[in-house]
Parts: structure tokens; C-alpha cells; sequence
């Protein structure tokens, strides 16, 4: 970048989400400046639940052992009908797990965000302004200008090709702009209740997570890490959400499962829950990211996950870019991925709000005989990821191509010294082509040595194998054939990963490597892959 830019990227919003994205970005090899206007960490949970998928880039990141204190694996959840009755089970896949962390968890936002921030303090080429409030973003052809004031009032101008808002759902960004949300039909009113038990307190608790789906007071239990306990309580009409904030009110609600004497309150803030989605993810050079783009109910503990994705989503695409490997149209992958997930995900957390929140009781009735009659047929419940989808369209091989836009496995695999860690921790985040041990080297070592003799984009090279020693540095052992049985069901000799993880493609035989490759090359360059086809005057190849 040149010299007239403070950083390649500003991220407005330093959140778990904006953190994320920062730290991505550090590692990707950019310079950063971020910008939150609290000088400190939120001391008090919000998000409570975060998924393989966020755990996997917070492994990514090196933190999976700072945050591992602080983290559970997330309970099965039982819906229970008013008179107690269990109506609904969602449950967890059992290991092998296929990203190789637990498909749920519970967590401490605040000692998450305490990881992440403590982790850019490292960070060369990060610079964080704490205390310092975005006034103006003015977006031009070649440079985005921030306007930002500190608590001292010093006012300063900074500069970068891109900026990231992750400034929340209240993002001044967004609202400075205009931008509108898309209404998915889901406002509710809710109060969050988080206490910590007392030494030997709450024996009595459910040792799972429950939905109370009672017409009088909708409610939720979660377990939550350590001695954390959350409700939460749907706010019924005509009461006021600051009245049933205050201490009386909350510790009378509790009554019914825990004596005051039993635990203190750690919070109490009422909410109003919202299925909404930005029309416009972009403007110019400034992304959307996190609450600021889209906020989701609860019900499916995907709020945070979904802009981990985000933040995981669209940092490769702007260092690829900003290295000019790839093309503009890149970037406009990222709405066009992320948007159709983020509504699909959103919808099935408001289906389960819908079935939680029912104040009709001839409508709760009815609700309860169709869940117990699919429960009769599968006792075992639903399986919470499979709500969560793939990607369908955006950066990935054409229709026809198998295994795009799944997410790629992540066995336990042992190296050639005889190492043993999960896959990412060998390989890292880049493009990787996965391949099976008994597809004929020579046809891909051939795809792949062509592909970068045409300088195409940085690529990685991976051998899998389910038995013997590996013998040489791409090569990866597997404790348990997840991957390889993986790749044998969908018929791929191999597969082209992403470096957020997805699958661009897969191969279903070494013949089919080079074709592959030449299909992500060909969207990430659109004229640069063959010097011989210079663009055509209507910008697409002659």
C-alpha cells in the first residue's frame, strides 16, 4: 500500500466480531488501525453460545487454549410445554466431531473479547484507539477518510482502502448512511437474566438447557460455563422493560427455581429481539459485519457466530484484492454469500422463536401434539448444525462440481515427525487442495505445478493418508478416516479449499485437478489467467 494510507484497513467497532476481524486481518498481513469508542471490554455477558464453525477461527487465531477455561460445550436442549412435558429434544452429533471442536458451545464474552484484544496488543502493524469515536466517514474512488474524536477531544483523519463496520446494531455507520434493514417479521420483547451460583447452589437446576414454552411467561435456561446460570423471560404486555429489570421484580421470577440466598445477579437488561437483514452490505469501500448487518433471535445461539462468519467471510477476499491476486468482483462475494446463510439461519432460529413464544393456548395445543407426534417418530430429537447450511452460490466451482460450498472436515492427523494436532493447525488457513492417498500423485503434482508456473493464486498442497507414517511434509496421517470417508461418500479424489474453510470445489478424479484449479483462478482473475485473452472492450474475455 502506499504511504498515504494509515492502514490497509480500519475496523470501526472493536466487539467480538470487529476483534475477529482484526485480528484476521493482522495474520492475513495487512495493517490495521482499530476503533472502538469504550475504552474497555464490556465486563458483563452478552452472547452466551458459540459454535465449531467461531471455535474453529478462534483456533485459527492461537487462542483456543486462552479461551478454554472459559468455554463449555453447549447442553441438549429440551421445549417443555406447560405442564412439564417434554414437547421437543435438540441435540448434538456425536464425535468424531467433523471440525474437530464440539458442534456447540457456552462461553464468557467477556474474557473471549479479553483473548482477542489482548492478542492485537501483540500484533505488529495493529494500532487500537480505545476511546475514540467515529464522527464522519467520507468514501471516495481511491481512499476511504475517517473522521474520529478521543475522549481528550483530539480530532484525527485516518485513511485505508476499506473500512469494516462492526460498530453494532445500532451502527452509526449504517444509520448515517441510510441503509435499510430488511424486516423478517420478528420483534419481541425479552429480559436477560444472568446469575452466578453460589459454592454448592442449584442443585435442583435442570442439567440441560429448557425452553419453557408456557403460554403465561415464555422462558429459557441455559447452563452456561462455571457457575453462570442464564433466563431469559419473554415481557408480557403492557409491562414496562425497565420495571422488570429491577432487582425485586428479576429475583421473583428466579424464585421459582432458586432461593435468593443461592446466587448473586450478575445482570439484568431487557432486550427486544429482532430478525432483521441489511439490503446493502456495501458501500463503496466500506463492508457491514456482525449486528451491524444483520441481527438474528436468539433462539438458534447464532448472533455472534453469524458475524464470526462475516469477519471470517470477507478478510481473505480484501487481502487477495488489496495483493492484487484477485479482481474487484471478489469482493462483491462477500453480500453475495453471506446474505442468503444469514437469512436462512435467521429464519430457523424465528421458527423456533415461534414455536417458544405462543401465547395462544388452543394454539399451544396444537403446537404440542404435532412436536410430540414428531417426537414419537424420532426420539432422539433434532440435530442442532443440521439447521445451519452451506454456502450455494458465490466464489465456488460451477453447478456440477461436487462438494461446493460445504464446510471441509478437520480430522486429528499426525504429521511426519509424528506430531499429533488437528489439520488447521499443520496446514493454516490458505487454499488447500486436500487430496486422497490413493489418487495418482504424478496427474496432480502435474495440475498443481502448472498452476503456479502460471502464477496463479498461493496454494497448498495436502496428502492425506489413513494409515502407515506419513513420509513426507505435505503428507497427514489420520487418527480416525473422517476426512477420508468424507471425501469417498461425495465421490472426491480431492477437494479445493477455501481459506475460511468452505469448499470451492472438489475433484472426482486426479484429471479433474487441473480443470478445478483453473475454475478459481479464472474467477479470482477473470482476464489475467490466460495472457493470450486480453479483456474485450465490453470487459468480459474476447
Amino acid at each position: 500500500m502506499t504511504d498515504t494510507f494509515d492502514a490497509d484497513v480500519l475496523v470501526v467497532g472493536l466487539g467480538p466480531v470487529g476483534a475477529t476481524a482484526a485480528n484476521l486481518a493482522h495474520d492475513l498481513g495487512l495493517r490495521v488501525v482499530a476503533l472502538d469508542r469504550a475504552t474497555q471490554v464490556e465486563p458483563r455477558p452478552r452472547a452466551i453460545g458459540l459454535d465449531q464453525e467461531a471455535m474453529r477461527v478462534f483456533a485459527g487465531l492461537g487462542l483456543a487454549d486462552a479461551i478454554a477455561p472459559h468455554v463449555m460445550p453447549y447442553r441438549p436442549s429440551e421445549y417443555h410445554n406447560a405442564d412439564g412435558r417434554v414437547i421437543r429434544r435438540i441435540g448434538t452429533a456425536p464425535p468424531p466431531h467433523p471440525l474437530g471442536w464440539a458442534p456447540n458451545y457456552v462461553f464468557l464474552q467477556p474474557q473471549l473479547e479479553g483473548a482477542l484484544r489482548q492478542r492485537l496488543e501483540r500484533c505488529p502493524d495493529v494500532e487500537v484507539l480505545l476511546g475514540t469515536e467515529v464522527t464522519d466517514v467520507r468514501l471516495d474512488d481511491g481512499v476511504a477518510r475517517v473522521e474520529a474524536t478521543d475522549l481528550s477531544g483530539r480530532n484525527r483523519t485516518l485513511r485505508a482502502p476499506y473500512v469494516l463496520a462492526c460498530d453494532g446494531g445500532a451502527s452509526p455507520l449504517r444509520t448515517g448512511l441510510g441503509l435499510d434493514m430488511r424486516d423478517l417479521e420478528f420483534d419481541e420483547p425479552w429480559l436477560v437474566v444472568d446469575v452466578l451460583l453460589h459454592s454448592g447452589a442449584g442443585q435442583d437446576l435442570p442439567r440441560t438447557n429448557v425452553q419453557y414454552c408456557e403460554t403465561a411467561r415464555p422462558s429459557t435456561f441455559v447452563v452456561g460455563p462455571g457457575n453462570l446460570r442464564r433466563w431469559e423471560f419473554m415481557i408480557n404486555p403492557g409491562e414496562d422493560p425497565e420495571e422488570v429489570s429491577r432487582e425485586d421484580f428479576v429475583r421473583g421470577l428466579l424464585s421459582r427455581w432458586l432461593d435468593a440466598g443461592e446466587y448473586d445477579l450478575w445482570r439484568a437488561s431487557s432486550y427486544r429481539f429482532h430478525a432483521l437483514v441489511l439490503r446493502q452490505w456495501r458501500a463503496g469501500r466500506l463492508f457491514f459485519l456482525g449486528d451491524a448487518a444483520h441481527m438474528t433471535p436468539p433462539f438458534l445461539a447464532q448472533g455472534m457466530c453469524q458475524g464470526i462468519r462475516d469477519a471470517s467471510n470477507l478478510l481473505w477476499k480484501l487481502a487477495l484484492h488489496l495483493r492484487g491476486v484477485a479482481e474487484e468482483p471478489l469482493l462483491d462475494t462477500y453480500q453475495r454469500e453471506r446474505e442468503p446463510h444469514v437469512r436462512q439461519v435467521t429464519l430457523a432460529a424465528k421458527e423456533l422463536g415461534r414455536i417458544i413464544c405462543e401465547r395462544d393456548d388452543a394454539a399451544a395445543a396444537a403446537r404440542d401434539a404435532e412436536l410430540l407426534g414428531e417426537l414419537a417418530a424420532r426420539p432422539e430429537g433434532i440435530v442442532r448444525q443440521s439447521l445451519i447450511p452451506g454456502l450455494a452460490e458465490g466464489f465456488l466451482a460451477p453447478v456440477g462440481y461436487p462438494t461446493r460450498g460445504e464446510l471441509l472436515p478437520q480430522p486429528t492427523v499426525t504429521d511426519v515427525r509424528g506430531k499429533e494436532d488437528l489439520l488447521d493447525a499443520f496446514t493454516g488457513s490458505t487454499f488447500r487442495l486436500v487430496v486422497r492417498h490413493d489418487v495418482d500423485a504424478s496427474a496432480v503434482e502435474r495440475a498443481v505445478s502448472a498452476h503456479r508456473a502460471s502464477g496463479g493464486f498461493p496454494l497448498r498442497l495436502v496428502r492425506m493418508t489413513t494409515e502407515g507414517t506419513p513420509a513426507r511434509p505435505d503428507e497427514y496421517r489420520e487418527t480416525e478416516p473422517v476426512l477420508d470417508e468424507w471425501m469417498r461418500r461425495r465421490s472426491c479424489a480431492a477437494v479445493l479449499a477455501r481459506p475460511d474453510h468452505y469448499v470451492f470445489g472438489g475433484a472426482r478424479s486426479a484429471d479433474d485437478v487441473a480443470s478445478l484449479l483453473d475454475s478459481a483462478d479464472r474467477q479470482l482473475r477473470p482476464w489475467a489467467h490466460h495472457l493470450s485473452d486480453p479483456p474485450s472492450p465490453e470487459g468480459g474475455a474476447a
